[in-house]
């Protein structure tokens, strides 16, 4: 995951965006959440994302990332669709997500997905725009 940010000019920052990755299983599963990674056929990891639940009935999709070396295959789609469909089955009714406007790809298929620019009291120190989706 760190290995996209610096493509893009994005620093990691454990101690604060990124803190949630030191427990997944407590930022994520425990709240009622999920963090679902893709692997290679070698079993290395080349994409994930986690759906945090932030409140009633509405999570944040966070850390949704793709290794370049697997970009251009449908994946990123795959790992969004399947975000989606574990939002809806975990009784999401909104998803939204936090992004820096450089990620011009992940926008662009956010977007074709339905989701729309959405105002955020708090957006992490990288992020510069937020995106809100109603779930059908």
């Amino acid at each position: 995951m760190f290995t996209v940010l610096g493509e893009y000019g994005l620093k990691p920052d454990p101690s604060s965006t990124d803190a949630d990755l030191d427990d997944i299983e407590q930022s994520y599963f425990a709240r009622g959440g999920t963090f679902c990674v893709l692997e290679d056929e070698d079993g290395s990891i080349i994409g994930a994302y986690g759906l945090y639940p932030i409140e009633n009935r509405t999570c944040e999709l966070r850390k949704m990332y793709l290794r370049r070396t697997h970009r251009g295959r449908g994946l990123g789609k795959l790992l969004l669709e399947d975000a989606l469909a574990s939002a809806g089955e975990l009784g999401f009714a909104t998803v939204t997500l936090e992004t820096a406007s450089v990620l011009k790809e992940a926008i662009a298929l956010y977007k074709r997905y339905g989701f729309v620019p959405c105002p955020s009291d708090h957006l992490a120190a990288r992020c510069d725009q937020a995106y809100i989706l109603v779930l059908r």
